[in-house]
């Protein structure tokens, strides 16, 4: 994938692995406030989950929580957040390539439908590890930190207690079919599209295999992501977020969405989640190729004349 001239040694898997979960934290801790934020409007609609409280776009919903709850609120869930991070991008982005290779046989040039069954195989993988993290990052995302409204969660380990306690193995792995769609989706189109707009920029010569052409190409993926997965990602978070009983099922959730608050329900956050995954895919993926090359050559310098 992704940045490798032809005369240039392919990075072992622990070094991509490990390039990989070091990017997205990175990443997680510079967007995770556009992705408090687009948590929150999407649940807007759900009485008992925003309160009075009423959220206005991106900037809206940042300075909101800002004035009600304090800077901090916008960091809600981080820790939850870097743990499936460090699991779940290791897994989805750093065996992304071998996968491929697995599938084609180590063809070069795979066609399309080889690189999405790649991402989909590796984003589901990546979701039944990495559920649970997945499920108290949101739910601290979603709770509000205001005097006299009761808090859900105090600290990221009583999450994952208190959950299993009230809600058993199947509350920590709860909206696992809507993530593992989500993210198949988020995974195949951010990881191909990257792959096809780097690789046309290169094939013309538009610019050399360097940050500019990452940063290109990691933008142009974020948005097609989002358009391609933003219905997907607004029922896992209504989903994962809501306590039992008030969903029967994610299949549900969507229909409950579209008869009571209508088709553009699906869409709700989406300039947040295009803030976040856009500026989360640049700096994830520039992360990731400048890390990777300082592993490659790290090891080159160690290795034995």
């Amino acid at each position: 994938m992704v940045g490798l001239k032809p005369s240039d040694v392919p990075p072992p898997l622990g070094v991509k692995m490990a390039s990989a979960g070091a990017a997205a934290c990175i990443a997680d801790i510079v967007t995770f406030p556009l992705d408090t934020a687009k948590v929150r409007l999407q649940i807007q609609g759900e009485k008992q989950a925003v309160g009075s409280i009423r959220y206005r776009g991106v900037f809206g919903t940042i300075s909101t929580m800002v004035r009600t709850e304090g800077p901090r609120s916008l960091y809600n869930g981080l820790v939850a957040g870097l743990q499936r991070q460090l699991c779940f991008a290791s897994i989805r982005i750093g065996l992304y390539d071998n996968v491929k290779n697995f599938y084609t046989g180590g063809k070069e040039n795979p066609g399309v439908l080889m690189r999405i069954l790649a991402g989909c195989t590796t984003g589901a993988m990546a979701v039944s590890f990495a559920q649970p993290t997945d499920v108290v990052k949101v739910r601290f995302q979603a709770q509000m930190n205001l005097n006299g409204v009761a808090r859900r969660y105090n600290g990221t380990m009583q999450a994952y207690r208190q959950i299993f306690l009230n809600e058993g193995l199947r509350g920590l792995w709860k909206g696992t079919l809507p993530n593992i769609t989500r993210n198949a989706l988020v995974n195949c189109t951010e990881l191909v599209t990257y792959d096809l707009i780097k690789e046309a920029i290169l094939r013309h010569k538009l610019l050399s295999d360097n940050l500019p052409c990452h940063f290109v190409s990691a933008f142009g993926a974020g948005f097609v992501t989002t358009v391609i997965a933003s219905p997907v990602d607004v029922v896992k978070t209504r989903y994962m977020n809501s306590p039992p009983g008030q969903y029967r099922s994610a299949i549900n959730c969507a229909w409950t969405m579209m008869t009571k608050e209508g088709p553009t329900a699906f869409y709700k956050g989406f300039m947040p989640s295009f803030l976040r995954l856009g500026s989360w895919n640049v700096v994830m993926f520039v992360s990731f190729e400048q890390i990777k090359r300082a592993m490659m050559v790290s090891r080159r310098i160690e290795a034995p004349n």
